[in-house]
């Protein structure tokens, strides 16, 4: 793959996505250089979350039905627990999700997110991290839980909370700069 100033990096995202898990990621990977595009199902603008506060929004780039898992280098899953929740039962995302992940693609998913890597169905003997209320959904979903502030597995990668972002974004980065990620 090449590096992050030529990469082109996909957010899915809808109403209820914790804020700083969508626009920190989002601006550090712009400011390396990465293009980004966010994606909702709809073209309307989105509200992110502070906690449970409301927080600022943000107008998708694209509708997830525009979307070409071609076109990009790597998915970025922000959590929050109405975002995931609600984006586990549009097929499209998933569909979209289990295409970037069967790929080979890097997919970072954190806090709730990976209740998105549950639905697509890629948690399956990965190691793996979240929220804790997420934990025991993943280890149902045959996934080794564990608590640290990244988890690398394959091409799937997780996060605890906001806290973790720095991590996050450093271990996405090697994995699409690299083209390949490091055994959890």
């Amino acid at each position: 793959m090449s590096a992050i100033e030529n990469s082109h990096i996909l957010i899915i995202a809808t109403d209820g996505f914790e804020q700083s898990e969508l626009f920190d990621p989002r601006d550090m990977l712009m400011k390396a250089g990465a293009k980004v595009t966010l994606a909702s199902p709809d073209s309307d603008p989105i509200q992110g979350m502070k906690h449970d506060e409301k927080g600022d929004t943000i107008t998708p780039d694209i509708t997830l039905d525009a979307v070409s898992m071609d076109d990009y280098n790597g998915l970025i899953l922000p959590g929050g627990v109405a975002n995931p929740d609600t984006l586990r039962v549009n097929d499209k995302a998933i569909a979209l999700i289990r295409a970037f992940a069967d790929a080979g693609k890097p997919v970072a998913a954190i806090c709730h997110g990976p209740w998105l890597l549950i639905e697509a169905g890629v948690v399956n003997g990965r190691t793996v991290t979240s929220w804790p209320s997420v934990r025991t959904d993943l280890t149902n979903a045959g996934g080794t839980v564990v608590d640290r502030a990244v988890a690398i597995d394959g091409n799937i990668i997780t996060s605890r909370n906001p806290d973790d972002i720095p991590a996050f974004v450093e271990a996405f980065t090697k994995a699409v700069t690299e083209g390949a990620s490091v055994a959890a």
